[in-house]
């Protein structure tokens, strides 16, 4: 009977240093978003939050989504 040996994948083992989810207070200041407007945003659909246990979190990629979403303020040229 031959035994397999697994090999680790080769990968950096250094973990990232970008934040893959934030905390709702953490997403009101990272957006300057009010706590009642990211809440809206969740039950609108807008945003997406996902649940670890009792916190709420919301995915950095669902938080960018969104910004790169709303429309660029036009400036009339003076």
């Amino acid at each position: 009977m031959a035994l397999h040996q697994m090999q680790a994948p080769q990968v950096s083992l250094r973990a990232s240093t970008e934040k893959l989810c934030f905390t709702l207070t953490e997403a009101c200041f990272s957006t300057g978003l009010g706590r009642s407007t990211i809440y809206q945003l969740v039950k609108d659909k807008k945003l997406r939050a996902i649940k670890a246990g009792n916190r709420t979190l919301i995915p950095a990629d669902s938080l960018r989504s969104y910004l790169a979403s709303l429309p660029s303020l036009e400036t009339e040229a003076a």
